[in-house]
């Protein structure tokens, strides 16, 4: 079973045709980013609302650390 097959503490990116990491590598995007896809991608599943208010936590972050405001 390779790397991607398999999922430690969980199986929520299992049902995803393309994991969040996959498309995370595969369009170079940075931390950030990353997490608000993986947070945006697995909070329905896992039934917690505190993924959608750390993602937003991160998009402030992603706002300020590159001086939009």
């Amino acid at each position: 079973m390779t790397a991607i097959g398999r999922q430690v503490g969980g199986d929520h990116y299992l049902h995803f045709a393309i994991q969040p990491v996959e498309f995370i590598a595969s369009n170079n995007l940075g931390f950030l980013e990353g997490c608000i896809i993986k947070r945006i991608c697995r909070y329905e599943i896992k039934g917690d609302p505190e993924d959608l208010e750390k993602a937003k936590h991160e998009i402030d972050l992603l706002i300020e650390l590159n001086k939009f405001n």
